[in-house]
């Protein structure tokens, strides 16, 4: 299931054409580092490892839908941002890469 979201993700980022190359590619690179994170976690933290990808994939649709609502990002953003919360201590790697998401896709959201 975890693959299978972040695979939908990577799809959507990969086909959105109001995506420049450069964020294009920093994205993809992003999320190759959050799919091992995620991989890494999903080990002993099955249901937070979900939500994270859930969280990000929804992010990731919401900053790059054709008619963007502001509002849906944000929400989004901290729901992604508050998924990673508990993991500041034991996955500090994991932490720094959703916030690295998080500001690129709210950049592409603006």
């Amino acid at each position: 299931m975890i693959d299978d979201t972040l695979k939908q993700m990577e799809a959507r980022l990969q086909q959105a054409e109001a995506i420049k190359p450069e964020n294009r590619e920093e994205l993809m690179a992003l999320l190759g580092t959050l799919k091992g994170e995620i991989a890494e976690l999903s080990r002993t933290h099955a249901d937070e490892a979900a939500s994270i990808a859930g969280y990000a994939a929804v992010s990731a649709h919401e900053a790059t839908r054709g008619e963007k609502n502001p509002e849906l990002l944000d929400h989004s953003l901290k729901g992604l941002e508050a998924s990673v919360d508990g993991f500041k201590q034991s996955h500090p790697r994991l932490v720094q890469i959703v916030n690295s998401v998080c500001t690129a896709l709210s950049n592409l959201g603006i």
